[in-house]
């Protein structure tokens, strides 16, 4: 027995791919705040965008894309009704309830702008005044996003009286563009608590070191600091200075840290 529906989505013609394609774009056009807005948002001549939803032209490949990721859906929107494909629960960083704050050119950061690949960081601790902590994380790409993740150094840990099982230790968050930087939210696995970084790229000789603050999800208190200031350095392919940061990640004197860092973390200036 012939299965007439794989048969009739094999043999669609281009007539009925572009017809599909034209309703599809119109609906998930509702999602945005004007059809101007959008156009110029994907960089897409408005002329052109008004043949891709009458049905009279096709996108090419790379603006198909641009389109795809806009809206969080993929290329099914040439054979499926959207209505079927957006049926499913949204991603939270792209639900309606936040598509007109948060964008996808919010959560897409360009390679130039933060490279994928090891950072070493350093900051003061936030609950001693005489102490530093240095550390390596990872930011890589999955999806269209840009996550990062580390671990918590051990000694930091045993200071709070917390397990420093490898488990325990792991955080992992995301960032975003922003103005003049990018953002990024972290928290450790399970916890219930989060930490809310900014940084903005510092002009130098290799343009690799970011320099901003962060911050800690936690009451106030008198004898601990809720924000401060913190540094990242992208160390590139450099084995040597990957493995080096890993040995060293923990709690330190600000005589242990890199030069450089020190300098941009002004240690003997109050953080505003």
């Amino acid at each position: 027995m012939q299965n007439t529906t794989s048969d009739s989505k094999r043999n669609i013609s281009p007539a009925e791919l572009r017809a599909m394609f034209g309703e599809n774009l119109k609906l998930l056009c509702t999602r945005a705040s004007s059809v101007s807005a959008l156009c110029r948002e994907l960089g897409i001549n408005r002329t052109q965008f008004n043949r891709y939803l009458s049905g009279e032209s096709f996108p090419r490949p790379d603006v198909l894309h641009k389109i795809c990721t806009y809206f969080n859906v993929d290329a099914r929107i040439l054979l499926e009704p959207a209505r079927d494909i957006i049926a499913r629960k949204p991603d939270l960083m792209l639900h309606p309830e936040l598509q007109d704050f948060i964008s996808a050119s919010n959560v897409e950061i360009p390679e130039d702008k933060l490279p994928s690949g090891f950072y070493r960081f350093s900051r003061p601790s936030f609950s001693n005044n005489e102490q530093f902590l240095q550390g390596l994380v990872y930011i890589y790409r999955s999806d269209n996003y840009t996550f990062i993740r580390g671990h918590e150094a051990k000694n930091a840990l045993e200071q709070q009286g917390l397990s420093t099982s490898p488990g325990t230790r792991e955080f992992r968050g995301f960032l975003m563009a922003q103005d003049g930087g990018v953002a990024g939210f972290m928290s450790r696995r399970g916890a219930r608590t989060s930490s809310f970084t900014f940084l903005t790229r510092v002009p130098s000789f290799e343009n690799n070191f970011w320099v901003g603050y962060v911050s800690r999800t936690v009451g106030e208190s008198i004898s601990a600091k809720l924000v401060t200031r913190i540094v990242f350095e992208h160390l590139g392919k450099d084995v040597r200075e990957i493995m080096s940061t890993a040995r060293a990640a923990g709690l330190c004197k600000r005589s242990d840290l890199v030069p450089y860092h020190q300098t941009l973390l002004r240690p003997d200036e109050p953080f505003q």
